[in-house]
């Protein structure tokens, strides 16, 4: 119906800038569009690539229906043994806030397990990352101090007696 205007390698910066801002303004859909806008024009653009990533994992706790496949599929095209672990990270993270957020039956413990999940990653990347670069370790530490606050704690294990006879 449409055909999308391709945006100039010369924009793609500005363009980044403005994805940026959408995102602090809380407008990720907008940020998105502006990302796959600079991806149509250059397919590897990791800073757009990451830009995206945290645009559609912002969705995640807005009531939108955000599946993990787009996520996973953005995260497998970001460049980096320390980006990935640290970006797998935030992911989990990010899904396990907004199943806390949810409030529903079960919910903290999906939520403690997510944690779990992002603090896995966050140790991943710890281990991997540039000198001088603590962010792994501060999300883990934020992490370790929701499920504190929260109280939040595995989900018990069912425990089934089977029968010899």
């Amino acid at each position: 119906m449409f055909e999308l205007k391709p945006l100039s390698e010369e924009a793609i910066p500005a363009a980044l800038e403005k994805a940026e801002r959408y995102r602090l303004l809380n407008e990720p859909a907008e940020a998105e569009s502006i990302c796959l806008d600079v991806l149509r024009a250059d397919p590897d653009n990791q800073s757009a690539l990451i830009t995206l990533l945290l645009a559609v994992t912002d969705r995640f706790g807005k009531g939108y229906g955000v599946s993990d496949t787009q996520a996973k599929e953005l995260l497998s095209r970001v460049e980096g043994e320390y980006e990935r672990a640290y970006y797998s990270g935030i992911l989990a993270e990010r899904r396990a806030k907004a199943k806390l957020a949810q409030g529903t039956p079960g919910s903290k413990h999906y939520a403690y397990a997510g944690f779990r999940d992002a603090m896995h990653w966050f140790e991943k990347a710890e281990a991997l990352r540039p000198h001088g670069n603590d962010d792994a370790l501060l999300r883990w530490n934020t992490c370790a101090r929701i499920i504190k606050q929260n109280k939040l704690v595995p989900r018990e294990e069912e425990r089934v007696e089977l029968s010899l006879e």
